[in-house]
């Protein structure tokens, strides 16, 4: 099939690796401006831009893909079909309708749960057991079109946002090839999907990760790993923020109060929460690196009583 591809982030560059490399012919990719970086701001492409270069593919940059100018660069490129992948950008229906087999989404869960900006993050906090990637026939809505295809990733305890996010890239990328053959075959059927099973979640903020140590271990451990690498879940200590990169949860019922460090270890801080010990491993107090609980306890002396947040 002949293809314009739109996406953004690593998750998009993984499924374009893989429809170049199953022999689908790629028209132009389609991805955000060159934003700035680092102290430097000198300027960077995306991931896809950086896939795209490598195979001498069309790029399109568009700051508005919405624009007549745009849609009229667009039309340019021959196209099947368009697929897109976290581009970070909203199409209209006539975008969505140019190509013969329309647009699809390779969306990172199993919709019709989890539509929106961050179904990675939220499959963690709210302690699901598994998720996935849908294939699924764009309309003018929010992840609303009809499903077409799914392949389900289950989530381990250990999971954080970028383990996850990186086992859903190649769930992503083997969906996309096994679903075009038989979208063009006819083989797929469209999935309406169930208004009532539905929910959505918005944008990360840097406000969801500070720590309520009056909610169980378990759901501050969620926290911990849905928001790990950004934008981190964070407490205060002795006035200053502490981020929390890493803990476990032992199930323990102690006489203290939620926040309060109840042990310290060689490798961990024991604090208690609304039910069990939250048991941290690797952290980070402002202005220093990110490192383990052990070697941080070796430049910073702390002890049992003390509060956190």
């Amino acid at each position: 099939m002949k293809i314009v591809f739109m996406g953004t982030p690593d998750f998009a560059a993984s499924a374009l690796e893989a429809l170049i490399q199953a022999g689908h012919e790629v028209t132009a990719v389609v991805t955000q401006p060159d934003k700035p970086k680092g102290r430097s701001k000198e300027l960077m492409p995306s991931p896809v831009k950086v896939c795209a270069l490598k195979y001498n593919l069309p790029v399109f940059q568009p700051v508005r893909i919405k624009r007549p100018e745009a849609i009229e660069e667009l039309k340019k490129y021959e196209a099947d079909i368009y697929v897109v992948a976290a581009f970070g950008q909203i199409l209209s229906q006539e975008i969505l309708d140019m190509p013969k087999y329309g647009s699809v989404n390779i969306h990172a869960s199993l919709l019709p749960k989890y539509r929106g900006a961050s179904p990675i993050q939220h499959v963690i906090i709210d302690g699901e057991e598994k998720t996935g990637i849908t294939i699924m026939q764009m309309d003018a809505g929010i992840d609303t079109g009809d499903m077409l295809y799914k392949k389900e990733v289950i989530i381990e305890n250990t999971d954080n946002f970028e383990t996850l996010h990186d086992k859903l890239a190649v769930a992503g990328a083997q969906a996309i090839v096994e679903a075009l053959p038989l979208l063009e075959a006819g083989k797929l059927t469209p999935e309406k999907q169930k208004e009532e099973e539905s929910s959505h979640v918005t944008m990360i903020e840097k406000e969801m990760g500070r720590l309520d140590f009056t909610k169980d271990a378990v759901v501050l451990d969620r926290l911990i790993r849905g928001l790990n690498p950004w934008p981190s879940a964070f407490t205060a200590y002795k006035g200053k923020q502490l981020k929390v990169w890493e803990a476990y949860v032992e199930d323990a019922e102690v006489n203290a109060a939620c926040g309060e460090i109840v042990e310290v270890t060689k490798r961990e801080i024991k604090v208690c929460t609304g039910k069990g010990l939250l048991c941290i491993t690797s952290l980070q107090l402002e202005g220093k690196k990110r490192m383990s609980t052990h070697d941080f306890l070796l430049g910073v002396k702390v002890a049992p009583g003390e509060i956190l947040g």
